[in-house]
């Protein structure tokens, strides 16, 4: 049976956790009343969507300093809408 495309697929495996996060994720399925599964699955999720921002972030980063390697530094000035001062005593 196909999952409907609302509905997560989800495989089962079994997972080696520290004790300490184990009973910090078990503390908190109790504390929402729900279970142990959806805690962990939500943590996973959270952690993996802020590494995949972490990774965009590198590589927007990465671009833009290639994109501005060899610029002076009276140009990346000019560029950041900042007049240096030899530019501006010209006028």
């Amino acid at each position: 049976m196909k999952a409907s495309r609302h509905q997560k697929r989800t495989r089962r495996t079994t997972l080696t956790l520290p004790a300490d996060s184990l009973l910090a994720a078990q503390r908190i399925a109790r504390a929402r009343k729900i279970n142990l599964s959806t805690v962990i699955s939500e943590a996973l999720s959270d952690g993996l969507r802020a590494f995949a921002s972490a990774e965009r972030s590198e590589q927007v980063l990465r671009a833009y300093q290639k994109a501005f390697t060899g610029f002076s530094e009276q140009e990346m000035l000019i560029l950041d809408g900042v007049l240096p001062d030899s530019v501006s005593e010209r006028r």
